[in-house]
């Protein structure tokens, strides 16, 4: 299977290459592009980007590039964002939208699971290939490259994190019928108790086909195994090699697979419907689920079970469940069309492990899309890399540098002294005297910019550390763990007291992410070896105090952020890689 699928993605790749920089004719691509931000600093970061891709001729010209900004207050989910989407749109275009078609991607998150993302957004992830580098916004539009020729005027709602991979023997996929169409890929159980699940006619399946067309009887939004298994969702095949499980695709004997999801599409009627429902509303104040709250009323099969279970929410509102209520009415008996991939793949990257494995190990989509352990970088040959398993991403590497296997370095400057222990991210760095980052770290600096003054730091983590966690009280403190160390000792070490002040924020969201830990400094490469300090006492049990300096916590960081400079690092590593590419090209 991964040969097809190398194939038919290296296709699209090419096609969309071919579109780069070009005006798109009428039907060739999509008529609007819109990325989802979830407030006015990340809609800036992502403004200022797409117009410099398109600078760049990086992107199909001739396409309105969107950005739309959630409404300020209370986080909406994406299911709340996709409705204050389409009232943007209207507000647009007018009646013309609904002759539009229209890919809309989730981006408004950030990322905490993944943090060198969450200053410039997920949707803005640098991929190890292309000249110059490919982001997600790029790959995404190329794996979608086929589909806007073969929709009828809608819209298709994905998110910023996952790719999917598909071959297709040349049929064409086909987003023409009224209501929900998702596309499904087969997986193993495991998979499916973290994903959506579709309850099919086993007897409309052939499972003979890459493709196929079915209707849901019932969507399953994360259920466990023995829901899936109640629903009629579970399938039997012997050795059935198109799922998902590395150990099982070798496997001679019967095992069972469910179809999950990934990406739909809501023709204009549906977007219509949605939109009437959303201005009906006078504010909406809780977390929808575009996927949870959408798809699991749709199909004759869909019951008012899940209207109640609300432990997928950030925050519990009093209005979530009166507003699940209503759009199961509103959707009741709405189809939902399934397309079947049956030779496809469904990855995710929105986590640092997946990150690290898909770039630095031998995995399929390293395999698949032709992934590099050296992308658009200067790295000498003599530099220590020996066996290709690091990754560079847009980076200046010196000789003398000393990078061990499985570790990612994006956007950044390493000098000859500096030593990157295993599966470590290095991201947005300037790191030019002595420095020793230890394995499974993750390093990355931003520009901030406070009272006018341009300043520094450098958020350093274990990439195991949970960023999202956080406790209500004092009292829980001492759950939070950095680098595996409780974060009441390395405030001993630290030499600060906890306090309200320690925490920036919500003071009911204690964590590492909402902790003023991280010291402010004049010079990128100064934040680095502030935040290196700190790690360094707290793997030595040494004092180093830091209750001398001006400190940020992360989302601080992000509020602070300066997208101009720090994008103007990056403008002048792409500057000095191009120079290079062109002397050694003069020189042969």
């Amino acid at each position: 299977m991964s040969a097809a699928l190398q194939e038919a993605t290296q296709q699209r790749l090419a096609r969309f290459a071919q579109l780069r920089g070009k005006t798109a004719c009428t039907g060739e691509f999509w008529d609007v592009v819109v990325i989802t931000a979830a407030d006015k600093k990340q809609e800036f970061a992502y403004k200022k980007q797409l117009s410099e891709k398109l600078r760049r001729k990086e992107l199909p010209l001739g396409v309105d590039y969107c950005v739309f900004v959630d409404p300020p207050g209370q986080k909406i989910g994406n299911g709340g964002s996709t409705l204050h989407v389409l009232q943007c749109l209207e507000e647009l275009y007018g009646d013309k939208w609904a002759s539009l078609t229209i890919i809309l991607i989730h981006s408004g998150g950030y990322s905490q699971r993944l943090p060198n993302a969450s200053a410039l957004g997920k949707i803005f992830t640098a991929l190890p290939f292309g000249n110059p580098v490919y982001q997600m916004l790029e790959l995404k539009l190329a794996m979608y490259i086929d589909f806007p020729t073969h929709m009828k005027p809608g819209i298709l709602i994905t998110c910023a994190d996952d790719i999917e991979l598909y071959s297709t023997s040349h049929q064409v996929i086909k987003f023409d019928k009224p209501g929900f169409t998702a596309l499904a890929h087969p997986s193993d159980l495991t998979v499916g108790t973290t994903h959506g699940v579709f309850v099919l006619d086993p007897s409309s399946l052939s499972e003979k086909g890459e493709l196929e067309y079915s209707i849901c009887h019932q969507f399953l939004h994360k259920p466990n195994i023995e829901r899936m298994h109640q629903s009629g969702a579970v399938l039997v095949k012997r050795n059935f090699s198109q799922v998902n499980s590395e150990e099982r695709r070798h496997s001679k004997m019967d095992f069972e697979y469910v179809y999950t999801d990934s990406l739909f599409y809501i023709d204009h009627s549906i977007a219509k419907k949605l939109l009437a429902f959303y201005k009906q509303m006078e504010t909406l104040c809780c977390e929808i689920d575009a996927y949870g709250d959408f798809l699991q009323a749709l199909g004759p099969g869909a019951t008012q079970d899940y209207i109640k279970n609300t432990a997928n929410v950030t925050k519990e509102d009093s209005q979530l469940i009166e507003i699940k209520q209503k759009l199961f009415s509103l959707l009741k008996g709405t189809a939902l069309n399934v397309i079947v991939l049956n030779n496809s793949r469904f990855y995710h990257i929105g986590t640092t492990k997946e990150y690290l494995f898909h770039f630095t190990s031998g995995s399929q989509l390293k395999f698949e899309l032709g992934l590099q352990f050296n992308t658009f970088s200067i790295f000498p040959d003599k530099a220590e890399n020996s066996d290709k398993s690091a990754c560079i991403i847009q980076s200046i590497i010196d000789a003398g540098c000393c990078i061990a296997p499985g570790s990612v370095i994006e956007y950044s400057r390493l000098g000859p002294e500096v030593s990157l222990g295993t599966n470590s991210i290095v991201s947005g760095c300037c790191i030019n005297s002595k420095a020793d980052i230890p394995p499974n770290s993750f390093l990355g600096s931003l520009s901030v910019r406070i009272n006018g003054k341009l300043m520094y730091v450098s958020m350093l983590f274990g990439v195991e550390d949970d960023l999202k966690k956080n406790v209500k009280h004092f009292s829980g403190i001492h759950s939070l763990q950095f680098f595996g160390v409780t974060l009441l000792q390395c405030l001993d070490l630290w030499d600060l007291k906890l306090s309200d002040q320690l925490f920036s924020g919500d003071k009911t969201s204690l964590g590492l992410w909402t902790a003023r830990i991280f010291p402010i400094c004049s010079t990128l490469s100064d934040s680095v070896r502030m935040s290196l300090k700190m790690l360094n006492a707290v793997q030595h049990k040494s004092a180093f105090k830091l209750n001398g300096f001006k400190l940020l916590s992360i989302e601080e960081m992000l509020f602070y952020k300066d997208v101009e400079d720090m994008l103007k690092f990056r403008q002048e590593i792409y500057k000095e890689i191009s120079l290079q590419r062109q002397k050694e090209k003069s020189d042969l």
